[in-house]
């Protein structure tokens, strides 16, 4: 049994006192639900996490205010499986939305000349309509349900709508904005608002508006950020303000390194994202301070995180993930390593941090939990319910496995992981091979372990396959048109294009008369 960090005087309360029972976790009133995702928001892209460059002081008023989960994970690297691992309580191999929605695989995959040795297998492209969903077992339950921005597990008849929600707005197929940030926003589920409007800002006055409609009665408010997914954009005055701050800090020569197939960023210094980044966390506050406005905030429960990793390397090579390894798309932690943040503001002497393991599978158990709903394990059943830990508590011992047979668009490989106690295996489908990483005294993930502590790696890899072949993971193949001459290729015009272009972007973005264009994107008339 693992406990969160506490201080040494909890635990002498703890032995004069007895351990409180589950209805000491309950409010006196059915509870609200604010749950905020965050689309690509790396682990360390907040005040509240390390970050000495972006600004967020509202989701760190969440995080100091509730617990900070510091091994929380993504159920995937990239979007639409971590997505559906959220609403349904099961592990990507077990609800079979592998990759994100959209992506191309087998020999389709092959003709967009990425030049690698394997074909990835087909994954589902919407959400089972035969799971009972978060939502679904909420509004079961007397919620009204809502959710606002990106949903990206399916298209017509797998609709937010079709899983549980009574009210969506901005919710559809599309996995980043159409029209960007600012009006008009080219989505069928969300009408433009005047030109130049922000869409994280629309976002959160929808959800707001949402909460004052229906304070009356217990509500369950999914606010899905398209934010900070790529394409990256922001206004004028904020993209000054964090150019000037990385100036005032002092400008890297180098922001790249190679990773294993991409160049990928190792500074927090692109003033775009930054802009981004606080403009989500502007909207955040919208909904943070309409909850107090209307008296709601002590009995709300509040849950922050992300649905992968920061993005480090291809799409908009937008952030950092540094100490972490990788980023979004990657088997590293700075793939799957979260902000997780649970807020439940009834609850006596929570803890500020933990360290336990969790995963985002965790949060639909947790939720019932904390409501004094019945649990329903059949549907959540790669989920936990970790009320326990907010006060002190534990939860058994366990597993956590990862299975993404692609290629992600941003350098990570076809790999499957599983993590048990401090130790993390990786396995490669191109080459069969594993890695092992002590994540307790090599977070970064620099010292493969694996020729060391080969019965540990054996007995790890042996779990992980036998776990895969109970849930029918399906496993990439190879591709018979692969050679090694164009792969060699590949990589050597990467490292001699492409890393030098990314390392002219990000001065670009720096330079005292950057401008991407007359409007900036929209954001000015």
């Amino acid at each position: 049994m693992r406990n969160c960090f506490l201080p040494i005087g909890f635990y002498l309360i703890l032995a004069l006192a007895t351990i409180s029972c589950r209805s000491d976790r309950q409010p006196a009133s059915p509870p609200n639900v604010l749950f905020i995702l965050v689309d690509d928001l790396g682990y360390h892209d907040l005040s509240c996490t390390g970050s000495t460059y972006y600004e967020t002081p509202n989701i760190d008023r969440i995080a100091r205010e509730g617990t900070a989960f510091t091994q929380g994970y993504a159920a995937c690297q990239v979007c639409s499986p971590s997505r559906a691992g959220i609403m349904s309580g099961k592990f990507p191999a077990r609800h079979g939305i592998t990759d994100w929605i959209g992506a191309e695989t087998g020999t389709a995959w092959s003709q967009l000349g990425r030049q690698t040795q394997l074909l990835p297998p087909p994954y589902a492209d919407h959400l089972p309509l035969e799971y009972t969903t978060l939502p679904e077992a909420l509004k079961s339950a007397g919620y009204a349900t809502f959710m606002a921005g990106k949903w990206h597990l399916g298209d017509a008849g797998s609709d937010p709508e079709d899983h549980g929600f009574d009210i969506n707005k901005g919710g559809w197929k599309a996995g980043s904005p159409n029209g960007g940030y600012f009006s008009p926003y080219e989505n069928p589920k969300l009408a433009d608002g005047p030109n130049g409007e922000n869409l994280s800002m629309r976002l959160a006055r929808e959800t707001a508006q949402f909460i004052q409609d229906h304070q009356e009665q217990p509500f369950f408010a999914y606010l899905s950020f398209y934010a900070v997914h790529g394409p990256i954009q922001t206004t004028r005055e904020k993209w000054k303000k964090y150019r000037d701050k990385a100036e005032n800090r002092g400008v890297a020569d180098h922001g790249y390194v190679m990773e294993r197939r991409l160049p990928i960023r190792r500074v927090q210094d692109n003033p775009v994202y930054a802009g981004l980044v606080e403009a989500m966390d502007d909207a955040v506050g919208v909904v943070l301070n309409k909850l107090d406005e209307l008296g709601l905030a002590e009995n709300t429960l509040v849950i922050f995180t992300s649905d992968n990793g920061g993005v480090a390397s291809g799409d908009a090579y937008s952030t950092s993930n540094l100490p972490l390894r990788g980023g979004k798309g990657y088997q590293w932690e700075g793939g799957i390593r979260e902000p997780f943040f649970i807020k439940a503001p009834w609850l006596k002497d929570p803890v500020k941090q933990c360290a336990t393991p969790a995963i985002n599978t965790d949060f639909y158990p947790t939720i019932l939990d904390l409501l004094g709903l019945p649990l329903r394990p059949e549907d959540h059943q790669d989920g936990v319910s970790l009320a326990s830990l907010l006060t002190g508590g534990t939860i058994p011992d366990r597993p956590l496995y990862w299975h993404y047979p692609h290629y992600g668009n941003q350098g990570g490989d076809p790999s499957s992981i599983i993590r048990e106690g401090k130790w993390k295996l990786i396995h490669y489908w191109e080459t069969d091979a594993n890695e092992l990483y002590d994540l307790e005294a090599d977070p970064g993930e620099q010292e493969d372990l694996a020729a060391r502590y080969v019965e540990t790696a054996d007995q790890l890899w042996h779990k992980l396959d036998t776990w895969l072949n109970g849930v029918g993971a399906r496993r990439p193949t190879s591709d018979p048109d692969y050679s090694e001459d164009r792969a060699r290729e590949r990589m050597e015009q990467i490292r001699a294009e492409l890393w030098p272009q990314k390392e002219a972007e990000r001065l670009r973005y720096l330079s005292p008369d950057y401008a991407p264009n007359a409007d900036w994107w929209g954001s000015e008339e």
